[in-house]
C-alpha cells in the first residue's frame, strides 16, 4: 500500500475502537457463486450491509447509523471457494438526530444470533428474486437448480441452518485498524510465505485447518489442481471488493465524518493530582480495551502525516 493510500485511510478513521464481523455463506451455494460471480458477491455485498444497517437501527440494539468497511475474500486456507465478507466497523454511531455518538450496548457491538438470521433472510430473498428474474442462469454444476422445485428445496433446507456470522474481538484503536487494512485488503488468495516446495509436479503449501482446532499443517496439491484452485479466487473484471456503506457511504462520507469527531471529540480526559484521568462525556467512555474491557483515554492525538510516518505500517 502506498504512502498516500496510507495517508488517506488515516484521514478517514475515528478516534474510536473499531469491531469486525464477519459474514459467511454455505458451501452449498459455492455452485451459484462460480457461475454468476458478479451478481453473487454484489448479493452477499447487500445482504451484508442492509443486515448491518437494519440491526444497529434497531433501538433495541444500538438505535444509530452505523458505518461500515466492508472487504469481500472468497478463499480458505486450502484454496477453495469459501467466500465471506470481512466488515470493520467504528464502535458505535449517530443518534437518528445526529446530535450524539451512541456507543454499544454488547461487548461484540451487535447480538451475532439477531445478525446471523437476518442476514440469511436478506440473502436467500435476494437469491430468490435473482432466479425468479432468470438472472442466475443456472448451468454446468448448478445446473440441477435451473429447476424451480429444486431450487426452493435448497433454499428451504438452507432456512433450517444457523449460518456463520463471526464477531472478532475489537481492534483497540485507529492504528490497529489501519494495519489491518493494509495487511488484508489488497491481499490474494495466498501469498509467497505460504508456499513452501515445486518440484515441477506438485506444489507444496502451509494451511490450517479450521475444522481441525486451526491446527497448522502441509498441503500437497499437483500444478494443475493447484492453479484450478487459485483462478476460483479472481473476481470479474472492474469488480469493487471494498466497499463502505452506513455514514461511511461515498455520498456523505466528508460530511459524516467530520460530525462524527465533533461528537467523539466531546470526551475529553483529564488527569488528576494523583495520576490518573478522569474521562467526562455525554455519552461516556467510548473507547475500550480489547481485551479487559476498561475505559481507555487519549494521551496523544497524531495528525495524518504522523501517522503515515509511523513505524506501526506496513513497507509493502
Amino acid at each position: 500500500m502506498t504512502r498516500q493510500r496510507k495517508a488517506a485511510l488515516v484521514r478517514e478513521l475515528l478516534d474510536t475502537s473499531y469491531f469486525h464481523v464477519v459474514f459467511t455463506v454455505p458451501h452449498e451455494l459455492n455452485v451459484l457463486a462460480l457461475e454468476k460471480p458478479r451478481l453473487f458477491y454484489d448479493l452477499l455485498f447487500t445482504a451484508t450491509a442492509q443486515t448491518l444497517l437494519k440491526i444497529a437501527s434497531d433501538t433495541k440494539h444500538l438505535g444509530a447509523q452505523i458505518g461500515v468497511i466492508a472487504i469481500l475474500h472468497t478463499w480458505g486456507q486450502n484454496l477453495l471457494l469459501h467466500p465471506h465478507i470481512h466488515c470493520v466497523i467504528p464502535a458505535g454511531g449517530l443518534s437518528p438526530d445526529h446530535r450524539q455518538w451512541v456507543r454499544p450496548h454488547y461487548p461484540f457491538f451487535l447480538p451475532v444470533r439477531v445478525l446471523s438470521r437476518v442476514f440469511r433472510g436478506k440473502f436467500l430473498a435476494g437469491l430468490k428474486r435473482l432466479h425468479c428474474s432468470k438472472k442466475l442462469h443456472c448451468a454446468g454444476p448448478a445446473a440441477a437448480l435451473a429447476d424451480p422445485q429444486q431450487f426452493a428445496k435448497l433454499l428451504h433446507r438452507l432456512h433450517r441452518h444457523d449460518w456463520v456470522v463471526y464477531a472478532k474481538p475489537a481492534f483497540g484503536g485507529p492504528l490497529q485498524v489501519l494495519r489491518y487494512l493494509g495487511r488484508y485488503t489488497h491481499r490474494v488468495a495466498i501469498s509467497n510465505h505460504r508456499l513452501l516446495a515445486f518440484d515441477q509436479e506438485r506444489i507444496t503449501f502451509r494451511w490450517k485447518g479450521y475444522a481441525r482446532g486451526g491446527r497448522p499443517g502441509q498441503m500437497t496439491l499437483t500444478a494443475t489442481e493447484f492453479l484450478r484452485r487459485f483462478f476460483l479466487h479472481v473476481l470479474p473484471k472492474g469488480f469493487v471488493r471494498i466497499r463502505h456503506f452506513g455514514f461511511l457511504g461515498n455520498r456523505f462520507r466528508a460530511s459524516r465524518l467530520a460530525l462524527s469527531r465533533q461528537l467523539l471529540a466531546s470526551s475529553i480526559a483529564t488527569e488528576e493530582p494523583d495520576g490518573t484521568y478522569n474521562v467526562r462525556s455525554e455519552n461516556a467512555c467510548l473507547w475500550h480495551c480489547p481485551r479487559c474491557g476498561a475505559s481507555m483515554i487519549v494521551i496523544q492525538r497524531l495528525t495524518a502525516e504522523e501517522l503515515s510516518a509511523c513505524t506501526y505500517f506496513d513497507s509493502s
